[in-house]
């Protein structure tokens, strides 16, 4: 079953931590055994896995995506001026499969799902596949 959020994020750069929302897909689908698909159709937004006990990781986290990609760059050619959001996407990633068992997301303990904003604010869309197996 294929099931779409929305996401309205309010800074440049943000992440965001959907994982009750991923949970809810699979309760509401009733998913006991497979794999769940996280995936963002944007070309400036991001998925991944990462700690979710501690905000300071994913201030660590953009902080040195910033410094790696910094916004402006003088040999950037991109009309649009978002070259460093793009950049930030393709290392990061469109999407996350996570294991389903026993009706449950397989995560570690301090493992969170997260939406990557890298040109908001934006009202921007996740879309859930849930695989039964």
């Amino acid at each position: 079953m294929l099931k779409k959020i929305s996401v309205k994020t309010n800074r440049r750069d943000e992440m965001i931590d959907i994982t009750s929302e991923v949970k809810k897909v699979i309760r509401d689908e009733n998913i006991k055994q497979g794999t769940v698909l996280v995936y963002s159709a944007h070309t400036t937004a991001g998925i991944t896995i990462n700690e979710n006990a501690d905000p300071d990781v994913k201030h660590d986290m953009l902080m040195r995506l910033n410094e790696v990609y910094p916004w402006e760059h003088e040999k950037y050619q991109h009309a649009e001026g978002n070259s460093a959001s793009h950049l930030k996407t393709s290392t990061v990633g469109a999407s996350q499969t996570i294991i389903v068992e026993e009706g449950s997301l397989i995560l570690g303990t301090w493992q969170g799902i997260y939406f990557c904003e890298f040109d908001g604010p934006r009202n921007r869309t996740v879309y859930i596949k849930t695989m039964e197996g």
